[in-house]
C-alpha cells in the first residue's frame, strides 16, 4: 500500500536530520573495530536485545551506555547483563542515565556508526529515532514503531532521512528473519499454495500482568504509573493489541505479500474487578486485502479458555502453518489439504535458528559490509495496519488503510516534552478510570 509523505512532512519531522545527508563514515566496515552499543529502555525486551547484540555474528560489540526513566530497571538490567557478558560491559556510573532526557546522554556517549537500541514504550520512538539520525547512529528499535496515524507519518519520513545518511535501521519484527518462515514465504510465492484466499492468526491466553491494571497507588505519580504499566495505556503502547498482535498480523501479511486495505472488528471487556486499563479482553478482526482475501485475527486474554498462539495460511492448492505455539520455533509446514491433519508435503528443517538472534546477525552484517538495510517503512506499515484493527474494534467502524494513515488524532502530541515531575498525556476521571 503506497503512502503519501509530503515534502512539508519530511522537513517538519526529520528536522536537523535533513542537513546531514552525507553517508556515515564506515568506522565498522570489515570488522575493523568494536561496535559501541547504547540501550534506551532497560526493560525485559531491551535487555534481551542487548544480549542478542553482544553475542551476534559480525562483532565484536560492547555496551557503553544505558538509559531509563526508572533507576530500578536500569540497575536490574545492568546486573543481569554483567553476569553474562562481563568482558563486553563498559558502563561506568557516569554512563548510566535516568530521566526523559537520558536517551540523548546515552546516544551522546556513542560515536557515529555505533548502535542505539530503542526499547522504550513506542510513544517515544519517533522522538528518540530523530535524535539518533542527527547523531549518525545505526538503530535497532523495538516494535511497534508508532501507535497512530501522525506518528506513523513521522516514522515514514524519518526512515527516508535515515536512508539518505546510509544508516542501518532494524525493527524488532524478528519473525521476518526466521529462516523457516522465509522458506515458507518463498514456497508460497512460487505457487505451492496457489492463490492465498484466507489467513488466520490467534493469540489467546490468560491475562498478561501489565495489560490489566488496578487503580494507581496513591503515592505513585500518574505519569510514573502509566509508563510502568505502558501496555495498559493506548498513548504509550497502543495497548495489548498493538504490542502483542503485531507479530502475527505482520507474518500473515508477509505471506500474503501485501497489506490489508480495510479492517472491521469487535471486542469487549468482561467484569474483572477494579481494573482501570484501556484494553479489551477479547478482539476479533476481519482484515480485507485488495484482492478480497481475508485475514482473521483473534485475540483473547481470559482465564480458563482454550489457548492458541499460531498463524495459518489457506490457498487454492493447500494450506500452511506459518507459526505454531509461539514465535519460535515456527514449526512451519505445508499441507495439500485444508484441515492440516494429514502428512505435510513440506516441513521446515529442525532445529530452527532463533529469529531473535538471526535478526541481529543480519543487522550487524549489514553494518560491517555496508549493505542497504532499512526496515522502517515496513515496520511503520505493520504498526499502522495493527493500529487499524485496534481502531476498528474500539470505534465499531470499518477503518480503511488511508483512514488510519490520515487520521489526525494523536494520542500524545507532546510526548517529547514530558518530564518525570509533569502531567501524563492521559488524565483519569474523578472515579479513577480512563
Amino acid at each position: 500500500m503506497a503512502h503519501q509523505i509530503s515534502r512539508r512532512d519530511a522537513i517538519q519531522w526529520a528536522g536537523a536530520a535533513t542537513l546531514a545527508g552525507a553517508a556515515v563514515p564506515l568506522v565498522h566496515a570489515a570488522g575493523s573495530d568494536t561496535i559501541g552499543v547504547a540501550i534506551v529502555g532497560c526493560g525485559g525486551r531491551g535487555t534481551g536485545a542487548v544480549e542478542n547484540a553482544l553475542q551476534a555474528q559480525y562483532g565484536p560489540a560492547k555496551l557503553v551506555a544505558m538509559a531509563d526513566v526508572f533507576q530500578g530497571k536500569l540497575d536490574s538490567s545492568h546486573a543481569e547483563l554483567a553476569g553474562k557478558f562481563k568482558d563486553q560491559m563498559d558502563v561506568p556510573p557516569e554512563r548510566k542515565f535516568i530521566g526523559f532526557d537520558g536517551y540523548k546522554k546515552a546516544m551522546d556517549s556513542l560515536k557515529p556508526g555505533d548502535v542505539a537500541i530503542l526499547a522504550t514504550p513506542p510513544a517515544f520512538r519517533w522522538v528518540q529515532f530523530k535524535y539518533a539520525i542527527e547523531k549518525g547512529l545505526h538503530v535497532f528499535m523495538e516494535k511497534p514503531v508508532a501507535v497512530d496515524g501522525p506518528t506513523c507519518k513521522r516514522m515514514f519520513a524519518l526512515g527516508e532521512e535515515a536512508g539518505k545518511k546510509n544508516l542501518k535501521v532494524a525493527v524488532g519484527l524478528m519473525c521476518r528473519h526466521c529462516r523457516s518462515r522465509g522458506e515458507l514465504y518463498q514456497r508460497i510465492q512460487d505457487g505451492q499454495l496457489g492463490q492465498i484466499t484466507m489467513l488466520r492468526c490467534y493469540r489467546q491466553h490468560g491475562p498478561q500482568a501489565t495489560c490489566f491494571s488496578p487503580p494507581r497507588p496513591e503515592k505513585t505519580p500518574e505519569l510514573h504509573y502509566q509508563i510502568q504499566r505502558f501496555h495498559s495505556f493506548l498513548w504509550a503502547s497502543g495497548g495489548s493489541y498493538s504490542d502483542f498482535y503485531i507479530h502475527n498480523i505482520d507474518e500473515c501479511c508477509w505471506m500474503k505479500d501485501g497489506w490489508p486495505v480495510e479492517a472491521k472488528g469487535s471486542g469487549g471487556r468482561h467484569f474483572r474487578g477494579d481494573n482501570i486499563d484501556q484494553n479489551f479482553d477479547s478482539y476479533s478482526v476481519e482484515y480485507t486485502f485488495a484482492d478480497g482475501a481475508k485475514l482473521f485475527m483473534e485475540g483473547r486474554n481470559i482465564t480458563g479458555c482454550t489457548q492458541e498462539f499460531a498463524s495459518y495460511a489457506h490457498g487454492t492448492k493447500g494450506s500452511a502453518v506459518i507459526s505454531h505455539s509461539g514465535h519460535a520455533p515456527s514449526k512451519s509446514r505445508i499441507y495439500a489439504d485444508q484441515d492440516m491433519k494429514g502428512t505435510p508435503t513440506w516441513k521446515c528443517p529442525t532445529p530452527e535458528p532463533d529469529p531473535y538472534q538471526t535478526e541481529w546477525d543480519d543487522f550487524l552484517e549489514a553494518i560491517r559490509k555496508n549493505t542497504p538495510y532499512n526496515e522502517v517503512k515496513r515496520g511503520a506499515e505493520a504498526s499502522l495496519v495493527t493500529a487499524m484493527g485496534r481502531m476498528a474494534c474500539h470505534t465499531g467502524q470499518v477503518i480503511k488503510y488511508a483512514d488510519m494513515l490520515n487520521c489526525d488524532h494523536e494520542f500524545a502530541p507532546d510526548v517529547g516534552e514530558l518530564t518525570l515531575e509533569g502531567p501524563a498525556p492521559l488524565v483519569a476521571s474523578p472515579d479513577g478510570k480512563y
